[in-house]
């Protein structure tokens, strides 16, 4: 087949899989804390009858106010998904509970000899290819801190006591999740502290607690990036304005050159991409100093990772809350998963034989 016409077929399957995916908006829930082979082997099954699919990756709190936003705003997108299970490494050990057995030290995070197993082996010798059969993209939620023991230069815990948050489980999930993403080139968008893996990951510097960083440089600091509880212990998203790097994958996605608005919560940030593939695409201005709002791996298909959170853009939208005006708008924020939704669809459209991803040879 010529060029030409192959290229015009693919166009063909891509605008169907999108049509379809729109027309199946209503979600394909696996819920699946086990990593079971059971349990990926039904969401596999789920999936490939779905066609096109977008794999959430799995949070031991289903309940989080993020991950079930993430699900809605998926299917506010039109767009089938999957609860995917839990990633678990061979090279480590676990209970019946799901929980490792050894390998987390005092803070709750993974300890430096499992982290070095884990940052060394990656997805080898792990699940992940069978609990991403039958998904063609998948979404990182944010959530809780990354164990510092992941960091290409592994450091202590931050010691700030009221921001103790490690689940050492999901991180070894995460982990191993997105290596295998990055290294068979499947679509993903990480968010909040999958940004955070994802420079993790990628061997980039992590700021741990941004108090702490401000003030050891001498700034000061107003919490631009985290509400804190009003006098009647309400908490917000902290609305933040972000300016996009013209050129990067996200300002194709967004089509502007500033964000307002963008739904923030958190007290870590990346430091710098310095000497790794990673590349910054968004940052936003607080205190004369530039945070990074946004990173993409340009070595792969589609690789982002933005700091804020467009899935509580959305909720916000859905629930009609008084404060909706205040953030990043409906449609820039749904942009972005309807995007990792085409990038699926378009490898698949180009590969229609292979629903699911390809395990190493």
């Amino acid at each position: 087949m010529k060029h030409r016409e192959r290229r015009l077929v693919v166009v063909a399957l891509l605008a169907t899989l999108v049509f379809c995916a729109g027309l199946l908006g209503a979600c394909t829930q696996q819920q699946g804390a086990s990593g079971s082979s059971a349990s990926s082997s039904a969401a596999s099954a789920d999936a490939q009858s779905a066609g096109f699919v977008v794999g959430v990756a799995w949070r031991p709190n289903a309940e989080s106010l993020s991950y079930k936003s993430t699900c809605r705003a998926l299917e506010a997108a039109g767009i089938t998904y999957v609860l995917l299970p839990q990633v678990r490494s061979a090279d480590l050990s676990y209970g019946t509970d799901n929980k490792l057995t050894e390998g987390v030290d005092a803070t709750g995070a993974l300890s430096l000899t499992a982290a070095k197993l884990v940052r060394c082996n990656t997805w080898q010798e792990s699940d992940a290819a069978e609990v991403l059969k039958g998904v063609n993209a998948v979404v990182f939620p944010g959530g809780e801190d990354v164990s510092p023991s992941l960091y290409y230069d592994p450091q202590e815990w931050h010691g700030v006591e009221t921001e103790k948050d490690y689940s050492a489980e999901r991180d070894v999930s995460d982990f191993v999740l997105m290596s295998y993403c990055l290294e068979h080139d499947i679509p993903f968008m990480a968010i909040c502290r999958n940004m955070q893996m994802l420079s993790a990951v990628s061997g980039a510097e992590v700021i741990q607690d941004i108090p702490t960083w401000f003030a050891s440089q001498g700034k000061s600091y107003q919490n631009e990036h985290k509400q804190l509880a009003d006098a009647e212990g309400h908490r917000d998203f902290a609305p933040n304005t972000v300016e996009v790097e013209k050129g990067s994958i996200l300002h194709g996605v967004v089509q502007k050159d500033e964000l307002a608005g963008c739904p923030c919560w958190h007290h870590q940030a990346v430091a710098n991409v310095d000497g790794t593939r990673l590349t910054v695409t968004a940052h936003a201005v607080t205190e004369g100093i530039d945070m990074i709002e946004a990173v993409e791996r340009t070595d792969k298909t589609y690789a982002i990772g933005v700091q804020f959170h467009p899935e509580i853009s959305i909720q916000k939208k859905l629930d009609n809350e008084a404060n909706v005006q205040e953030y990043l708008d409906y449609d820039t924020a749904l942009a972005l998963f309807k995007r990792l939704q085409e990038e699926g669809a378009r490898q698949l459209a180009e590969d229609p034989d292979n629903l699911g991803l390809r395990p190493a040879a």
